[in-house]
């Protein structure tokens, strides 16, 4: 890469990186980036998800480039003694199709996969190669990382795509199909209608542990695609583990892993939703905040970030809240009649919390009323910290 100096160089290219290189190129087009990622593709191999009104009019216009499925009709959700049909629309976006966007987005200097970044600092950064890239500012959006700093659970999941036979019947999206078997942890299946023959099935579940053992994962979805007759062969398969956040020191969590100089942003600077994992929402207004600033002062968007991030984590203290009422207070196998009860309440409540933009009366209100669990055990669980983030890293 002949560049002797770029603008921004962005290490890490997956939602976060991703969604930041095109904020840059859409609202900051003077400045040069480019963007790192070790892999052979962008995003990685996965699938993210988010309501239609999770997004303003900018959030939308900057996904607008990528191809995605978009349904009309709501969605729902199913548990043992309770069944709702919500009216929120809802997007989602393969990794596959998040590459391509991208390619197509930026300039063929700015596409630098296969570049795995061993060196970073304040002035530029350092590649596998040896290679040495000046940059006027580094933003590090690569993976998070397990943390003694930090304390939860996890959710740990496999998604297959899979082509059927027939018709599978599925309209629209189900968020959390929680009627399964509960073994040891909160599971739900979690259902995107493709086409009328093909659908996306993921088991997932809220865990102690990060273990996630693929094969009793995979022989569960054709458990379930045998109870509702589906023949089919799979297209695509991925996996995830992610941290569910529930306390900690954030402070000493980003001085653990910050370089001086360097903006730290991404899911490892601590933008997050600590525990739906729903992050499209908040990268997409993180990547627009960092682009405008930079276009503004490109010197001081390592204090900017850091400002954001450490607002973002005031911000989510009441979703971490509940996280430890789910780990701690709920038995594991009980753990749906935290969601079973929580999806009795406003739809527009639900939506304001998907998107960690839960208001004063929301949270009082998911509060009120008979709790899910025994006071006994939640008094407990608010008073402790919770196990630490360190059992493991993602597969």
């Amino acid at each position: 890469m002949s560049i002797e100096e770029l603008d921004i160089a962005i290490v890490g290219g997956g939602l976060a990186g991703g969604t930041l290189a095109m904020a840059l190129r859409k609202h900051a087009p003077d400045l040069s980036c480019a963007l790192f990622e070790a892999g052979d593709v962008y995003g990685g191999n996965h699938r993210w998800s988010w309501f239609e009104h999770d997004l303003d009019e900018d959030g939308a216009a900057l996904l607008e480039p990528f191809a995605r499925t978009a349904w009309t009709g709501g969605n729902e959700v199913r548990f043992p003694g309770y069944s709702r049909r919500l009216e929120s629309n809802y997007r989602s976006l393969d990794s596959r199709d998040f590459d391509a966007g991208i390619r197509r987005a930026l300039p063929q200097e700015a596409i630098r996969t296969g570049a795995r970044v061993v060196g970073l600092d304040g002035a530029g950064i350092t590649l596998g190669t040896g290679e040495r890239i000046a940059a006027r500012a580094v933003v590090d959006c690569r993976d998070a990382l397990p943390s003694e700093h930090l304390a939860g659970g996890w959710q740990v999941f496999l998604g297959q795509h899979l082509k059927t036979t027939a018709q599978h019947g599925i309209k629209r999206p189900v968020i959390m199909d929680a009627t399964v078997n509960q073994p040891g942890a909160y599971r739900f299946v979690y259902l995107l209608p493709l086409g009328p023959d093909e659908i996306f099935v993921e088991d997932t579940y809220y865990a102690d542990s990060p273990e996630l053992d693929a094969e009793i994962l995979r022989q569960r979805i054709a458990d379930y695609a045998a109870g509702k007759d589906w023949q089919f062969e799979i297209v695509h398969e991925e996996t995830g583990v992610l941290p569910v956040i529930t306390d900690g020191d954030f402070e000493a969590y980003r001085a653990s892993l910050s370089t001086p100089g360097v903006t730290l942003a991404g899911a490892r600077g601590g933008f997050v939703h600590p525990l739906t994992s729903y992050t499209v929402p908040i990268a997409v207004r993180n990547a627009l905040a960092i682009a405008r600033a930079a276009s503004d002062d490109i010197a001081a968007l390592p204090e900017f970030v850091d400002s954001r991030a450490k607002q973002h984590w005031r911000d989510t203290a009441y979703y971490r809240l509940l996280g430890k009422m789910l780990f701690q207070a709920a038995e594991p196998a009980e753990r749906y009649r935290v969601f079973e009860r929580f999806y009795r309440l406003p739809e527009v409540l639900i939506s304001r919390f998907y998107a960690a933009r839960s208001t004063l009366p929301d949270k009082l209100r998911i509060l009120t009323g008979k709790p899910p669990v025994s006071v006994s055990r939640a008094i407990r669980a608010l008073l402790g910290k919770g196990a630490p983030l360190v059992q493991g890293k993602s597969p």
